[in-house]
């Protein structure tokens, strides 16, 4: 997949595709720019040493701002294109990206309550956080059950097509149990404060699991069939998803256990924390380093811009926040500096990214029929 350049002409393709139908095949893959965006801005707060303010609230600005051109485009695509929304759904390359239209209200919703209260105020950012929260939980959480169902009923999947995708709309109740903690000290003490803490555990338990039967099949295929294509190469870096942001997950909880629950448990959740994601970490590391250099093969073989490449922003910005957790947990420096490098390959992932979406969408080319 080559390249994009810059024309001086549009092609017959692209220029058809912008004057009929400019949103017929935006798919809801385009969410993930969203989730990528947030992240830096949320990741960046929470960095031992945080990113200075305005940065991130700009940041934030432009993923609330792009969650909310988004939504519009894509409600004008489920009106006017309906038939081609059906045929996502049905389609197992597009069907897992339904989970990203819940992490990105997630991650926008949690960003907003982070840092966007310096501009909305505290009460408001709460306001929209909660609505957020509610809506992403409940997609995310009708995402993980629809999709696997159309995977099973519906889609025809051969075992040499197992892509690291297939952990997105598993991994969205995750999210919602990471961003619960951000929510939980502003509910009624008592039965909501321990609700929210316990219905996040189960989102917890819930994407685990889910994720545990995933993973096999993903790294089974690697080893049996060889590299991805070219163009799927980036979503490798999805399988950091469910690791950086379970440890990011058991740590905020843990932090806000004590003033959900008694004692006894609270201490409980905080050993768990540390027990649970000092492993895993170890493991994202792993899997980093093995994403990361056949995402260079990849690119010496002749890999160019898809939209893919946002893989590389929000999986590695949960193992900021995870690295961040285990910071603040264990007093081990190693970890805040461990976040920090992470940051930084998340910053320049989505300059990036962000650089090649834009040239993309002015000329034309990212708005046209996959081939």
């Amino acid at each position: 997949m080559a390249t994009y350049s810059q024309p001086r002409t549009l092609a017959p393709s692209v220029a058809k595709a912008r004057a009929e139908a400019p949103l017929r095949h935006l798919g809801p893959n385009w969410y993930a720019a969203v989730m990528g965006t947030a992240i830096v801005s949320t990741a960046g707060a929470t960095l031992t040493h945080p990113v200075a303010r305005p940065v991130t609230v700009a940041v934030w600005a432009l993923a609330a701002l792009a969650l909310g051109v988004l939504l519009t485009a894509r409600a004008v695509h489920w009106i006017r294109h309906r038939d081609q929304a059906r045929a996502h759904l049905l389609d197992p390359n597009v069907a897992p990206f339904y989970g990203c239209l819940s992490m990105a209200l997630l991650a926008v919703g949690g960003a907003t309550l982070l840092v966007g209260k310096d501009v909305i105020g505290e009460r408001a950012a709460i306001g929209v956080d909660a609505v957020l929260f509610v809506a992403g939980t409940l997609v995310g959480l009708a995402a993980a059950a629809a999709i696997p169902y159309l995977m099973v009923a519906r889609h025809k999947i051969a075992l040499d097509s197992a892509s690291p995708v297939w952990l997105l709309p598993v991994v969205a109740p995750m999210v919602s149990a990471a961003q619960g903690p951000l929510l939980l000290p502003h509910l009624p003490e008592g039965q909501w404060q321990e609700a929210m803490l316990l219905s996040s555990y189960a989102m917890f338990g819930l994407s685990l699991f889910a994720t545990l039967l995933m993973l096999p099949l993903i790294f089974g295929r690697l080893i049996v069939h060889g590299p991805l294509p070219l163009a799927l190469t980036p979503t490798l870096f999805l399988v950091l998803g469910p690791l950086g942001q379970s440890t990011t997950a058991v740590n905020s909880l843990a932090d806000v256990a004590p003033e959900a629950i008694n004692t006894q448990y609270a201490s409980a959740f905080g050993s768990f924390a540390v027990v649970y994601g000092v492993p895993v970490m170890g493991f994202a590391l792993l899997w980093f380093a093995l994403a990361l250099a056949l995402v260079v093969r990849a690119r010496r073989a002749g890999m160019g811009f898809a939209m893919t490449w946002w893989g590389f922003t929000f999986p590695v910005g949960t193992c900021v926040t995870g690295a961040s957790g285990l910071a603040r947990h264990t007093g081990l420096h190693a970890y805040s500096w461990l976040a920090t490098g992470l940051y930084v390959f998340l910053v320049c992932a989505v300059l990036i990214a962000g650089y090649n979406t834009v040239r993309g969408l002015v000329g034309g080319r990212l708005l046209v029929a996959p081939r």
